[in-house]
């Protein structure tokens, strides 16, 4: 059965569609909830509230992405939610003013792993994590990080450039980053 099809039935309410749909989607969901949650309680939480989510909102679907680009973004944003209502006080930097400049090039040493990668893009502050975060890992550009973050779009650029020189002097001051 198509995907499409499923959909289709899902927004008429068929319940086997619907777990056709989780059965296909949730695993995939999960990692995406544990890469910014860092919890398989919490991820579990969330991919539930996220479906939960999408089968009341499936009918605002039109098919103009993947059913699990769609249902990504609303996993990724429920993650972010989660994650801000855990944080006691966060206070609103203005960056707006601020002009995004070309980033330098950097490489990193071949030796270096993925968990070494993600504990330093996790070390970054909130307001840079989650932009790296979105852009390196998640894939997302910077009008869709701009979205999902509400944010503007010269404010996402900011934040990637500086998230990444963060990033960045994290790894070299693990001796992980080679040249400049």
């Amino acid at each position: 059965m198509f995907q499409i099809d499923i959909v289709e039935q899902c927004k008429r309410n068929d319940r086997k569609a619907q777990l056709s749909l989780y059965n296909q989607y949730c695993q995939g969901m999960f990692y995406v909830a544990m890469r910014f949650l860092k919890n398989p309680d919490d991820a579990e939480d969330i991919v539930q509230e996220s479906f939960i989510r999408a089968f009341q909102k499936i009918n605002q679907y039109k098919g103009e992405v993947t059913f699990g680009a769609w249902l990504k973004k609303i996993v990724v944003n429920k993650s972010i939610d989660f994650l801000k209502s855990k944080q006691l006080k966060t206070v609103a930097l203005n960056e707006g003013y601020m002009k995004a400049v070309e980033d330098e090039d950097w490489s990193i040493d071949d030796t270096v792993t993925l968990k070494v990668v993600m504990d330093a893009i996790m070390a970054l502050p909130e307001k840079y994590r989650y932009v790296v975060q979105l852009f390196l890992v998640e894939g997302y550009d910077h009008s869709e990080i701009s979205e999902i973050l509400d944010i503007s779009y010269s404010t996402c650029r900011t934040r990637l450039l500086r998230g990444k020189g963060q990033l960045k002097e994290l790894l070299k001051t693990n001796k992980y980053v080679t040249g400049s």
